[in-house]
């Protein structure tokens, strides 16, 4: 083959563009528009003062229980009132269920008290606490605490939205980067790749598909007919970059190596935003091939030699 097997980089190279992305980070987090949390801070108050309205200050979540579950705004208000925040995974779990649909509630009467039920055992005592106090919230009382409700639902979508735009934008970059050397984008017809015969073919690429059994954001066919399947990461802390890279990342790569061998499969990773050192190490020392969103050029000229 005349490229090597996977590209490895010195730390003073891993410290050098871990220092360069998360100094990109810092530009965009400054550079961000409080619009954008100011507005899902508007939508949430909305829903959450339409909570606490319709249920006269929360003391009648049972009776209103059908109309909130079946709002997809007012159920998404109803899981912050816990401290913390129940997902709804986690709400399924606690209420004993697999599934939220409108169908399944409406079959299960029971089911919807055990979801108030669930919420109310958690509920925060300290944004609400006139709530166990079997009293009437004061006006001060009832504006923090809507506030503070608001303010927690619009910090995790802003979170959201800046995870999923940030990936988004990394793997436009990546598409775009294989076309402008020749690369032909091609669709899966299965939606899944489980042999090399069913893999892009060299100079071909493949967006979100899954691989074996695990979703790749990104699968190249190299030139030299192994492939390369690239997981587009966006992190915001180092505490967040083991869960993205190492907990994600990694896993896929081992599992994905496993499958189809070292002989036919390059598991690479573009990463953008702020990693700990030491979890680059061992991503790299686990089979994963990193380069970085800021400088693709490597990920191009690493491709480029397995021609």
């Amino acid at each position: 083959m005349s490229a090597p097997r996977r590209q490895a980089w010195s730390d003073e190279q891993l410290i050098a563009d871990r220092q360069e992305a998360i100094r990109r980070f810092r530009i965009q987090r400054m550079q961000e528009p409080l619009e954008e949390y100011l507005g899902h801070f508007q939508e949430a108050r909305d829903s959450v003062d339409t909570l606490v309205e319709s249920t006269v200050d929360l003391c009648l979540l049972a009776d209103q229980a059908s109309d909130i579950i079946f709002d997809k705004d007012l159920i998404h208000a109803f899981r912050y009132l816990a401290g913390p925040p129940i997902s709804i995974d986690d709400l399924k779990t606690l209420a004993d269920t697999n599934s939220l649909t409108r169908k399944t509630l409406e079959q299960d009467a029971d089911l919807v008290l055990r979801l108030v039920d669930t919420i109310r055992a958690g509920l925060d005592r300290e944004r609400f606490p006139w709530v166990s106090e079997n009293r009437a919230p004061t006006p001060t009382e009832k504006e923090a605490a809507i506030v503070a409700t608001a303010a927690l639902i619009a910090t995790r979508r802003t979170e959201t939205s800046r995870r999923n735009e940030g990936k988004k934008e990394q793997e436009e970059l990546v598409h775009q980067s294989l076309r402008d050397i020749g690369f032909v984008e091609v669709p899966i017809p299965t939606g899944a790749i489980l042999t090399m015969a069913e893999a892009p073919k060299p100079g071909e690429f493949t967006r979100e598909v899954i691989l074996s059994d695990r979703k790749a954001d990104v699968v190249v066919g190299l030139f030299d007919h192994r492939i390369m399947p690239i997981e587009c990461k966006v992190s915001n802390s180092s505490t967040n970059s083991v869960k993205r890279l190492n907990n994600d990342a990694v896993v896929k790569a081992g599992a994905w190596l496993h499958d189809f061998g070292e002989r036919h499969i390059v598991p690479a990773a573009t990463l953008s935003g702020v990693y700990n050192l030491k979890n680059l190490r061992q991503a790299q020392e686990r089979g994963l091939t990193l380069f970085w969103a800021h400088r693709l050029s490597d990920l191009i000229e690493w491709i480029e030699r397995t021609r």
